[in-house]
């Protein structure tokens, strides 16, 4: 444990760099017609905006051939879902849903296409639900691989991402070509850079970057050309270390399970007020998924991005790890950032997460770190529970671990 100064809000720094880019992440994650994809539409006259589910997308691909790709998040608790839940039974998670709702209610006219990762079979259901109600326009299932031998899932992977091409080429997007991808590939490793300077400052002193403001940062990205949101994130690198704080005793802790479905955003902030640095986690793991720099000179660029996956791609539950210990990864991310537990946030009814979540248990309990868990949806609006149960979880490291 270490003595970190709790957490502050965005009004202490108004008026500084840091603050007003904040400010701005914060307007463009909560404008549900997201103005920034028009923005970029009306500035690149032929442009193709390409929504995807949130958890993983070959974004170079999609900007190689002249497209925004754009993560799909829902529409959290700003939006009534009442057409939404007419498609879906209720005993599934909430993205879904208020992703239709959205759709049906023009919040996402500015898109021109989806591609619907295989995540689970929510989301491979969703992908057809869109097709029917939404025929003109371009969708896609993206079936990921499975199996991990680079002459086969590499290999599959590969011709998927050059049929996605070819489809959108067809609507108008530009040929796929190795330079355009290469380029692609060398910005997307700049943002992933900036990402990681980010994650590791929160690390180090999570009382000047708290989670809830990088979390704003990141999921900005998800609608900005990758070049436009490295940007962002270095200019606010070097802002934020203009922050003052105080030192304050709080537990530095682990978030897992919100690969997919987003949780609230004053959900994150119930945690940081109830004493838990989010040092680590698996929010907007759509940025994130893949953990390691790509060769953007390489010799086969498409090889190289269809590889990237195959050999980098993050732990999670929507990935086989085949023959792999379960909760091995997740134990070394405890280690490597010195955390003093595992906070599990999982979107109820999410299949993946709580089927995993038991074995991942286990593995702490057989490591000897403290976790405790907790089922959210996008909009929930409650958090007084939470924060109890994480209060005590922070007292109970402090006192006993």
């Amino acid at each position: 444990m270490t003595m970190n100064p709790p957490v502050e809000t965005e009004a202490l720094f108004a008026g500084d760099r840091a603050s007003a880019i904040l400010a701005t992440a914060r307007a463009m994650v909560e404008d549900l017609h997201l103005g920034a994809v028009q923005r970029w539409k009306a500035a690149n006259p032929g442009g193709m905006a390409i929504g995807y589910m949130p958890v993983y997308a070959p974004r170079p691909l999609f900007e190689a051939i002249g497209c925004l790709p754009v993560s799909i998040l829902g529409g959290g608790d700003q939006i009534d879902i009442i057409r939404g839940d007419s498609y879906y039974q209720s005993y599934i998670c909430h993205i879904p849903r208020s992703t239709i709702e959205m759709g049906l209610g023009g919040h996402l006219n500015c898109l021109d296409g989806m591609v619907f990762p295989s995540l689970c079979d929510v989301i491979r259901n969703l992908g057809g639900m869109w097709k029917m109600l939404f025929p003109e326009r371009w969708s896609s299932y993206l079936d990921l691989p499975q199996n991990f031998a680079l002459h086969l899932g590499g290999k599959f992977y590969a011709s998927e991402l050059t049929r996605i091409a070819k489809e959108l080429e067809a609507r108008g997007a530009k040929p796929l070509t190795a330079e355009n991808l290469r380029i692609a590939l060398k910005n997307e490793n700049r943002r992933r850079e900036a990402i990681a300077v980010l994650d590791d400052l929160r690390r180090r002193e999570p009382w000047r970057l708290p989670a809830s403001d990088a979390y704003l940062l990141v999921r900005a990205g998800g609608m900005l050309p990758a070049v436009e949101h490295a940007e962002m994130l270095e200019e606010f690198a070097s802002a934020v270390m203009q922050r003052q704080a105080r030192p304050f005793d709080n537990v530095r802790v682990v978030l897992v399970g919100s690969f997919c479905e987003q949780p609230p955003f004053d959900l994150i902030r119930t945690l940081e007020k109830a004493g838990c640095d989010i040092i680590e986690d698996d929010l907007m793991l759509g940025l994130r998924y893949i953990e390691h720099a790509l060769d953007a000179e390489s010799a086969d660029p498409l090889e190289t991005l269809a590889h990237g996956f195959i050999k980098f791609g993050a732990a999670t539950a929507s990935r086989y790890i085949g023959e792999e210990e379960k909760g091995a990864a997740l134990i070394a991310r405890v280690k490597a950032t010195q955390a003093d537990g595992v906070v599990f946030a999982a979107a109820s009814f999410c299949d993946p997460a709580l089927l995993d979540q038991p074995m991942l248990e286990a593995a702490l309990d057989r490591a000897k770190i403290p976790f405790t868990a907790f089922k959210f949806a996008e909009n929930t609006g409650q958090f007084q529970v939470i924060r109890e149960q994480a209060g005590a979880f922070s007292d109970s490291v402090k006192l006993w671990f």
